[in-house]
Order: C-alpha cells, then structure tokens, then sequence
C-alpha cells in the first residue's frame, strides 16, 4: 500500500487529502476482497456498492479509487459515473436563528466566530487556518489562502461583522502573523475544536436542528438568494470554480419560498 502511495503522490500529483481517501477506498475493498483483486472482482465490488444505500460522493470516490488501483498494477479498468443527484439542501438557518445564536455567544471570540462564519461563507479548514493578516478591515474582506482545491480567493463580510473582528483583534492582542482563531489551550484551531464549539453555542440559542459550520456557508447562501441576490455575486461570494455548484442552492430557495405564490395568486374566485 505504501507503493500506491508513492505512486499517487509521484505519478499522479495529487494532494495527500485525496491520496489518504484512495487508500483508505482500496483498503476497505481489499478487506473484503483480499490483496490485490482481479479486474472482474473489482468491477463486481462496484457494481454492488452502486446498487446500495451508499452515498454519491462515496461511490464515486471509490470508483476513482479503483481506477487509480487498477492502474497501478498495470491492468487498468476504467468504470462508468452514476448520473449525479439533484441537490436539495434543507434545514439551513434563518436569518431569526443566527441571530439567536449570535446573541447567545458567551464572549467576545465565540461572537467572531459564529459571525465570520455566518457573513463570509468561510469553510470550516479555511478559518481555522486563517491568519489576522488576511483580514481587510478597510475593505470588509477576508482573503482565503489555499483554500479548497488550494485556490486563493477573497469573500466580502458586513461592516458589523468586521467590527466585531477588529475588537476580538485588539482585545486578544493579536499580531498580523498570528492565526485568527486558538483553541483554549492555546493550540491552532482545528475542525473539530470547532463544530463541537457551533453545537455547543446552537444548544444553547435552542436551535431545533443539527448545526455545524458548513450549514452556516449553506445558510448564507440561502439567504442571500431569498434577498435577492443573483447567481453570479453569490458564486464570488462563495468562491465556487464553476457556476452549476452554485445552481443547487435555487432548488432549495424552492423549498424555502413555498408559500409565495399564495401571496400573489389571482383572485379569479
């Protein structure tokens, strides 16, 4: 295994992210299997992993997985893609919610959190590797550096939300070259660290739903698009590569707007 690896990171290039998920895929195939399978007991592993319960993403990513494998013992296969799901995203927040659990923040970095998340669209990796120095107080930005795909990109935050950084800033002490967030131990934030932190302060604002840093991206998104906002600002805002990702959030605006037509329905009766 430590050969695919290799053959992973040199042959191929990819990212260690995408190299740990590939071994990981053909280590959960070979437990069942055994090492190195035939090219038909592969085909066969798929053909019933895309007839389960499994979701898209996971059978896709063990397809790719496969491919890879198959590749590097010289017999490459090559599997067809399942035709991808319409997304629909539920139970985001409302603008009422996040208000909530701003409000019910206990201190001055619980409240920078959960705001930076709820303005920005921030991923949960990309603010814990955030630094004070990609934050533009003058602009209302903040700079994502190698965020995912390790692309560079800049999202906009409110004037409120930029006040709250810069007192969270001063009264931490912090310098240009120090990381925005720390745990309590005074450790680099991890992803962890802070969805335990989001469900902690959701609990406490009485949230009826699973909160976790990533609804909050799915929640601005939704309510943006509710306000009004078109696709193309929303995609910079989100910093989307393509467009179509963009396009699942209309499916949910759907849901959301569900009772907008009987407000403007005609009066033929």
């Amino acid at each position: 295994m430590e050969d695919f690896k290799k053959f992973l990171f040199i042959k191929k290039g990819l990212q260690s992210i995408t190299v740990s998920g590939y071994v990981d895929g053909v280590r959960r195939m070979e437990k069942k299997l055994g090492k190195e399978p035939s090219n038909s007991q592969m085909e066969e592993y798929i053909y019933k992993m895309y007839n389960s319960d499994y979701s898209y993403s996971h059978k896709t990513n063990t397809a790719l997985a496969i491919e890879r494998y198959s590749e590097f013992l010289n017999r490459p296969i090559k599997l067809g893609r399942q035709k991808k799901p319409r997304t629909i995203i539920k139970d985001t927040l409302t603008e009422a919610e996040v208000t909530r659990m701003i409000f019910c923040c206990k201190d001055l970095k619980e409240k920078a959190i959960i705001s930076l998340l709820a303005y920005s669209g921030i991923r949960n990796k990309e603010l814990c590797n955030l630094k004070v120095k990609d934050f533009d107080s003058g602009r209302n930005e903040i700079r994502i550096i190698q965020g995912k795909g390790l692309k560079d990109g800049v999202s906009e935050i409110s004037a409120g939300c930029s006040k709250i950084l810069q007192q969270y800033i001063q009264v931490y002490d912090l310098d240009e070259e120090d990381f925005m967030f720390w745990t309590y131990q005074d450790n680099q934030y991890t992803g962890g660290a802070l969805r335990k932190r989001v469900k902690v302060i959701s609990a406490r604002a009485k949230i009826m739903k699973r909160v976790y840093p990533h609804l909050m991206r799915h929640s601005l998104a939704v309510n943006l698009l509710i306000r009004g906002c078109d696709i193309v600002s929303l995609k910079n805002q989100l910093r989307h590569s393509m467009l179509e990702t963009t396009f699942h959030y209309l499916n949910s605006i759907v849901l959301k707007n569900k009772g907008t037509y009987s407000k403007f329905q005609p009066s033929y009766l």
